[in-house]
């Protein structure tokens, strides 16, 4: 669970988002921070014993959790700090190209789920292809029972093209697929859920019902 004291700092942060703020609640970023870190340990442990991937991987917890700095080089809106924690599970690291799991954390903003969000062009196009190689299998994963009920809304892109991508045909059964940007699940869930003892739960089953997805995009990301 997340204690409710981090997503007050995360609210707070947001209404005085200043380093002198910052250092003068120094101690409650620390706590906050733990507690994110502490989920994440947990997380990565329990992802493990049914991802043999992430088992491997040995992810520390620090590396898996985004920095609270924001990148301020080109960005229009220079507030120092994210008001916000993503917990990111990829086997092959953070940054990586390969699918993964994740958990947004922000007081009204809670979200989980998995997939690849925003690949760059070369990953993207691997995923479209296996997704017209390998359509049938594609359908299952989305349309399965478990999967449905954890993910109503589905699969999930950044953006899409107006048009399938050059070398596929419009009519092609998997259009809907080969225009998205990125192909993620998104589910919300409440702050209640959120600082909730059960949440580890929680998260781990919209893991597992990911898995399938997961496993599906980095085969193809991994073909050669």
């Amino acid at each position: 669970m997340i204690n409710k004291a981090t997503l007050t700092f995360l609210e707070d942060l947001k209404d005085n988002n200043s380093k002198e703020w910052l250092d003068e609640h120094r101690a409650k970023y620390d706590l906050a921070k733990g507690d994110v870190l502490a989920l994440t340990a947990s997380l990565i442990s329990a992802v493990g014993d049914f991802d043999k991937t992430i088992a491997d991987a040995a992810l520390q917890p620090k590396s898996c959790i985004t920095r609270l700095n924001r990148d301020l080089r080109f960005a229009k809106d220079k507030t120092p700090y994210k008001n916000d924690y993503y917990i990111v599970l990829n086997k092959d690291g953070k940054n990586s190209a390969s699918a993964f799991y994740y958990v947004h954390i922000q007081p009204g903003n809670c979200f989980v789920g998995g997939g690849l969000y925003n690949p760059q062009p070369e990953p993207l196009k691997k995923a479209r292809q296996e997704i017209d190689y390998s359509f049938n299998e594609w359908t299952k994963i989305i349309s399965d029972k478990a999967f449905k009920k954890s993910f109503p809304s589905g699969i999930q892109s950044v953006g899409a093209l107006n048009k399938v991508p050059a070398g596929y045909d419009e009519s092609n059964a998997a259009s809907e697929f080969l225009k998205m940007k990125g192909f993620c699940t998104k589910e919300m869930i409440t702050d209640k859920d959120i600082m909730a003892a059960g949440l580890e739960d929680k998260i781990i089953t919209y893991f597992k019902t990911a898995r399938p997805l997961v496993d599906f995009l980095n085969r193809a990301i991994e073909n050669d």
